[in-house]
């Protein structure tokens, strides 16, 4: 069963049932490298939809790409200046990586004893890494079809392995799968730059994406969330790839995106609204931070009374660049507006 659908013939309405999300959640990773701090704080912050804590200032394979590509079954990489490029056999940067991520989940499962309801996990998109992983040869995945269709196959079977080893850790929770696709944008439009950085690859057809993302969702029989901290989220295409809900910075939104969003609202997308700043700054009360996303309501012509059910509030990004004692505000900023949008949807 993927994603959204099923034998039975559900859609993404499968997944409206409360159940499968909590009011807030965090995006991914956090500042500092101690995991069991960090798994406390995921924890602790998100009593009703905890995450799985990413650390990337520990260094390579501690960041996002490097973690997913620990995950990958029969592909490995190393680290070149330039970035992650593909290896014949797993070495040093592969093994940290597979061990940062041995270490957070076992801070996470000692901070999860004996919960049940939603927990969000995050990894790599397909096209952010295809993107980002370099051939043997220097230049990206990305620009080789073939490549593109074998790292799709390997990162499915590795988020297949991954997401089993979280169900036997915390057996009670019922996970969310999150694909970090912040260069998705880019791919579908021709601007990811090739090694030289004086051209750029061509566009990825639009049904060669959706493909994409809808084999690598299917893996996990539970809802599948796409996440983009970039402008311009094609909304639209993710709703036809099938993903439950889609995770975005709700400042860069444009006037464009709100005939996209509404229909997605309407067809029962879920929607991750970043509205807590991801760098230190004076936090405005908690009614302020949401108010963006009422008056989006009010223009779009929908309920009110749907908004605590649609919408999850989030940090507009990772993270990772904040102050540790910033992000533990943050996050609980977050909680604290959902329970304003809840208590206040007009």
């Amino acid at each position: 069963m993927g994603a959204t659908t099923d034998t039975t013939g559900g859609d993404a309405t499968d997944m409206d049932d409360t159940r499968f999300w909590g009011p807030a959640t965090g995006v991914g990773s956090l500042p500092g490298g101690d995991a069991r701090e960090a798994a406390k704080t995921a924890t602790g912050s998100f009593e009703d939809f905890p995450f799985l804590p990413e650390l990337p200032a520990r260094g390579p394979g501690a960041d996002m790409i490097g973690r997913t590509i620990g995950m990958l079954v029969d592909l490995y990489a190393h680290v070149e200046p330039s970035g992650w490029r593909i290896s014949d056999r797993p070495g040093r940067d592969t093994k940290r990586a597979r061990s940062w991520l041995g270490e957070d989940l076992d801070a996470l499962e000692e901070f999860t004893q004996g919960y049940e309801g939603p927990l969000k996990v995050q990894a790599v998109g397909p096209w952010t890494l295809a993107a980002a992983l370099e051939l043997r040869g220097g230049e990206a995945a990305l620009g080789d079809a073939g490549a593109c269709r074998d790292l799709v196959g390997s990162l499915a079977e590795g988020l297949h392995d991954h997401l089993a080893e979280l169900r036997k850790r915390v057996p009670g929770a019922r996970l969310v799968l999150q694909l970090d696709e912040p260069s998705l944008t880019a791919v579908l439009r021709g601007h990811v730059r090739t090694a030289s950085g004086y051209r750029t690859y061509r566009a990825v057809d639009r049904q060669v994406v959706e493909s994409a993302l809808r084999d690598v969702a299917a893996v996990h029989d539970g809802p599948v969330v796409v996440h983009s901290c970039a402008p311009d989220v094609p909304f639209a295409l993710l709703r036809r790839s099938g993903v439950a809900g889609v995770s975005f910075d709700f400042g860069l939104l444009t006037e464009r995106d709100e005939e996209p969003i509404g229909e997605a609202v309407e067809a029962g997308t879920k929607l991750f609204a970043g509205v807590v700043p991801s760098t230190d700054t004076a936090l405005s009360d908690p009614g302020g931070s949401v108010m963006g996303v009422r008056t989006l309501w009010r223009r779009l012509g929908l309920n009110p009374g749907t908004l605590a059910e649609s919408v999850v509030v989030t940090p507009t990004c990772g993270l990772a660049g904040a102050s540790p004692a910033y992000a533990r505000a943050a996050l609980a900023h977050c909680a604290r507006a959902a329970r304003s949008l809840a208590d206040n949807p007009e």
